[in-house]
């Protein structure tokens, strides 16, 4: 809608506040609301200032002025507000300049976007992600100079199966056994069907709900796939959604790849296809039914997948879940069916307009902007060089010998691993200046300093168990 169509909107719904989202440099939402006579046309342009400074990996102290400027076409009413209330997503510019901002990551899909019609290679990119996460009935953790605890607690946890609840009925999912049981051993259907619903209430088309393999409440809701933009978007107000429909429920939503030890992590496997207006580019009559491009775009996905990582499991506690020898997708390789390959070609359709290729290691703490369009950059760098995927891994990765597993290009080990992998190769990154060295540098300069460094400095609780008795 245009700013014009926005106040006519915001008139009919009765709407008393403005609530003005951005996202921030590491995926989550910031906001400031504002009465809505505050407003009028001009804010569209003109934007509304805030402290840049404080706002994680942007602006130093001593720049720290920025504008946000709301995008008319993203309001939606808000449904967690008491008052109506309508949400407007923002784009960051610089207040002098008025140039967009390179750490924005919305600017950056923006511009990947535009960077893909640039190549001819296609004019849209397709994502749809698959983000997985718990819902636990309480939380606690701390961590300070003289201990360091965090304890879960799910009425669903198989752990719970012998507390008293009076009476404690049973049903609860075994470990690795959650995958599709119908109640009373799922009982969180209503409240994801309640997420649904709010979903669909946006504007937001969700094929599937249902629970996850692991125990304690692990989920996963589906949405249809959507033009990068959108579904990243979209992204955003799936996570604002989930999160708030649980707290209604007085319950809790976490969107951490690995918090359950000896059960499976939280993945967002991410399926990816390039069209040209109403034709697709990634069916043909190559392997899995796959065109030479869409063969081509993901030889770049291997290339560059431990680089990808960088964004795609952007955090220490990614590389729980992605850990050899268990079912998390490691070895990066081509598969039709392999669900222990990086690269899947899903198989339930013959339709040109379904052929896609499934990213499995991506993880829903990763910031759908940066990851969608590095993903998609990869694709782009692959099809422009024509990169050869190798020989596809169809075979069970549990059945090869240690001489064949070492010949295997594997996802890095540690969030360090990925980050050193991603100074090292991030020139696909950087064509069409889509992603800026400034917000590489920042990305590797915020997640060594803010993450991995205060981990390293801190004794882990399973140390004492190891050797406090050596």
């Amino acid at each position: 809608m245009t700013p014009k169509e926005f106040f006519k909107f915001a008139k009919e719904h009765n709407v008393q506040q403005v609530d003005l989202k951005f996202c921030d440099m590491l995926g989550t939402w910031q906001h400031c609301t504002y009465p809505i006579d505050i407003f009028d046309e001009g804010t569209f342009e003109d934007g509304m200032g805030f402290d840049g400074s404080s706002i994680r990996g942007w602006q130093a102290i001593n720049n720290s002025d920025m504008l946000a400027v709301p995008e008319s076409a993203s309001a939606k009413l808000d449904p967690f507000f008491a008052e109506p209330t309508v949400s407007v997503i923002a784009n960051i510019v610089d207040p002098i300049t008025k140039e967009p901002y390179t750490r924005d990551p919305r600017y950056v899909a923006k511009k990947g976007v535009a960077y893909l019609k640039q190549t001819k290679i296609g004019d849209t990119c397709y994502i749809g992600p698959e983000p997985e996460f718990f819902i636990f009935d309480d939380i606690r953790f701390e961590t300070n100079q003289r201990g360091s605890m965090y304890q879960i607690d799910s009425s669903e946890g198989a752990w719970n199966s012998g507390r008293p609840e009076g009476p404690n009925l049973g049903h609860k999912p075994a470990y690795k056994a959650g995958y599709f049981p119908v109640s009373p051993v799922d009982t969180l259907g209503d409240i994801r069907t309640e997420m649904v619903q709010e979903m669909r209430k946006l504007g937001i088309v969700v094929e599937a709900h249902h629970h996850e393999v692991a125990t304690a409440g692990q989920c996963e809701i589906d949405m249809k796939f959507q033009d990068l933009l959108t579904m990243a978007d979209q992204f955003m107000w799936f996570k604002h959604v989930i999160k708030n429909v649980a707290k209604r429920h007085n319950k809790t939503v976490t969107f951490m790849p690995k918090p359950i030890f000896g059960d499976n992590g939280s993945g967002m496997h991410t399926h990816i296809s390039i069209w040209n207006g109403s034709s697709p580019l990634m069916a043909g009559d190559g392997y899995a039914g796959l065109s030479e491009l869409g063969l081509y775009g993901i030889g770049g996905i291997l290339k560059h997948g431990r680089s990808l990582l960088a964004f795609s499991a952007p955090t220490v506690n990614s590389y729980h879940r992605l850990v050899p020898g268990f079912e998390a997708p490691v070895t990066l390789a081509l598969s039709q069916r392999n669900r222990s390959a990086s690269c899947r070609i899903p198989m339930y359709s013959a339709s040109p307009k379904s052929k896609r290729v499934e990213f499995r290691c991506p993880d829903p703490l990763a910031n759908g902007y940066l990851s969608f369009t590095a993903l998609m950059m990869a694709m782009i760098d692959g099809i422009q060089n024509k990169i050869d995927p190798g020989e596809p891994l169809d075979r069970d990765i549990y059945d090869m010998s240690p001489e064949e597993l070492a010949e295997t290009n594997v996802c890095p080990a540690s969030l360090g691993e990925a980050l050193k992998a991603l100074e090292d190769d991030h020139d696909y990154l950087t064509k069409g200046d889509v992603f800026t060295t400034d917000l590489i540098e920042g990305w590797i300069k915020w997640k060594r300093d803010n993450e991995i460094d205060p981990i390293r400095l801190r004794p882990h609780p399973f140390e004492f168990d190891l050797y406090y008795n050596g």
